[in-house]
């Protein structure tokens, strides 16, 4: 049965998306890297929330809530109030320039080298971080419901990487064949399923443990262990410990918004939904409409893990990443059991093609096309994204299994690798928007300079600082660097934002509303939780 409803929702999303896109023509540019420019709200917000949620959340999210409480709560709420940010100032600015990518915008900025330098660290940090944690992760995860290993007769390791290599085959074809559309249909399609399926879980554990009651369940896990609940971690980001501390409360006003920005308004894999849409009204209605499943989205990343603790107390804080498929498999039927794996393995194959789609877009555009063959034809630049798609998935996979064992859990390390590439890239964008002054040489220089000081001070010196508190330091350094520089070679002519003509630029009529609902929600959650 199991097996039965896994293979059946797995199917009906693979044909209902290929059904959809049948009169699609993706042998272009914009139809294979934008989906035509032809995506609506519904399909950008579904799509963005399963480009971000993923299991390294599932997993890593639930784990450190098991073992951390509510704390790492932060990472999903503040990330409202960056799609706000993205909705009213970025995504308008985008749409006029009518941009495919986003080290397109810093050649009109900047220079061309600086862009090919951001286009190059944005493939790099792909393979390197995001594409072999989603795998590692995705593979943990059905290892321990499915037990791969039991029914292959191999070591649990060999199951891992068993599947891994099947599911980066399955997302890599996904997003080889389809192009951007097919992956925001199955996005959409498995977000609302990960939604139903996640919000099971916890469901049925509180109606088991209140005996029917689910609120009943609630107080007596409340009861259990009161301090989980609270959102705000009284730990420190400075001096001994702050490496260790998980997400100490004072971060958020450092550089936690920073990297939220950056994530949701600049970065590639999100962005390009954004760039793919209808219109600004449909942009931003997709962007607003994830701020909220971001508020609720904790209910399935973070609610469970907490759950665990009183199932299973502290026997797993040695290993917390097992404890989430331990609960899942406790806790579902049979039958509900291989949904939720399909809906998994859909938010595995969601994140990874995403990524292997925005790596194929920003080589194919800002380094094959700029580099290699300035006169390759929009069908030509298809067939190297495929390519590209191609290799980056085979390295990915290869690169997967060693991320295993992660001292602090696998989002943790999620999120100290990122630091590498996010905040000198944050910077330096922008500062294309913000600092007019900003040249061109300045801004290579800040880039380098971010790179290099993450590096030294978190990995080589190791400072008794919180990774997060680095990256608000390093930003503002970026930023002085940059201007510094400007002064010795300043910028040539003024960057004046030109309005492509390709989309209709109107507004939203409830977006300000709805940036008001989403930051003051945000703001009673911390107040409401902040003192549990």
């Amino acid at each position: 049965m199991t097996l039965f409803t896994f293979l059946l929702f797995t199917g009906f999303v693979a044909v209902f998306a290929t059904w959809k896109l049948r009169k699609d023509k993706i042998n272009t540019q914009d139809g294979y890297f934008l989906g035509g420019r032809s995506l609506t709200g519904i399909v950008i917000a579904g799509s963005l929330l399963l480009t971000n949620i993923s299991t390294e959340h599932l997993v890593g999210m639930n784990g450190s809530s098991y073992k951390n409480g509510a704390i790492i709560i932060a990472w999903e709420v503040t990330s409202a109030l960056a799609l706000v940010i993205a909705a009213m100032y970025f995504a308008p600015k985008y749409l006029k320039m009518g941009l495919t990518t986003i080290p397109e915008f810093l050649e009109r900025r900047f220079d061309g080298m600086t862009r090919t330098i951001v286009a190059l660290l944005l493939i790099v940090s792909f393979v390197a971080t995001l594409l072999p944690i989603v795998l590692y992760t995705g593979a943990l995860n059905i290892e321990a419901i499915f037990e791969i290993s039991d029914l292959l007769n191999v070591s649990k390791s060999q199951g891992i990487w068993i599947t891994i290599l099947i599911v980066g085959i399955i997302g890599a074809v996904y997003a080889i064949f389809g192009g951007l559309k097919m992956v925001a249909y199955t996005d959409t399609i498995n977000g609302f399923g990960l939604l139903v399926a996640g919000l099971m879980v916890p469901i049925l554990a509180l109606m088991s443990i209140g005996e029917g009651n689910m609120f009943e369940g609630l107080g007596k896990v409340f009861a259990n262990a009161p301090e989980k609940f609270n959102v705000i971690s009284h730990a420190s980001g400075v001096g001994e410990g702050a490496r260790t501390a998980i997400l100490p409360f004072e971060v958020l006003f450092t550089g936690l918004m920073i990297n939220q920005i950056y994530f949701w308004a600049m970065h590639q894999s999100i962005i390009q939904r954004v760039l793919g849409a209808v219109n600004l009204k449909e942009a931003q209605k997709g962007l607003l409409i994830t701020g909220l499943l971001k508020i609720l989205v904790p209910l399935v990343i973070v609610l469970p893990g907490i759950i665990a603790f009183y199932y299973f107390g502290d026997s797993f804080y040695d290993d917390p990443d097992t404890v989430y498929p331990k609960l899942v498999k406790m806790v579902l039927p049979a039958w509900l059991t291989g949904f939720f794996v399909a809906v998994m393995m859909g938010a595995i194959l969601t994140t990874f093609n995403s990524a292997l789609n925005s790596a194929a877009t920003v080589f194919s555009l800002d380094l094959f096309k700029k580099y290699i063959n300035k006169k390759a034809s929009e069908t030509k630049l298809v067939s190297i994204g495929k390519w590209t798609s191609f290799t980056l998935a085979v390295f990915a996979i290869g690169i997967a299994p060693y991320v295993a064992n992660a001292p602090s859990g696998l989002y943790q390390l999620l999120q100290q690798l990122n630091g590498i590439f996010f905040i000198p890239i944050a910077s330096v964008i922008l500062a294309g928007f913000l600092f007019p002054k900003v040249s061109a040489i300045g801004a290579k220089v800040g880039l380098t300079f971010g790179l290099l000081f993450y590096i030294i001070t978190y990995f080589i010196l190791e400072l008794d600082l919180h990774f997060v508190h680095i990256w608000g330091i390093e930003f503002v350094l970026n930023i002085v660097v940059m201007h510094l520089v400007s002064i010795a070679f300043p910028q040539g002519k003024a960057f004046v934002i030109e309005d492509s003509g390709i989309l209709n630029l109107q507004p939203w009529k409830y977006a300000k509303a709805f940036s008001i609902f989403l930051i003051v929600v945000t703001a009673i959650i911390y107040i409401l939780l902040g003192n549990v």
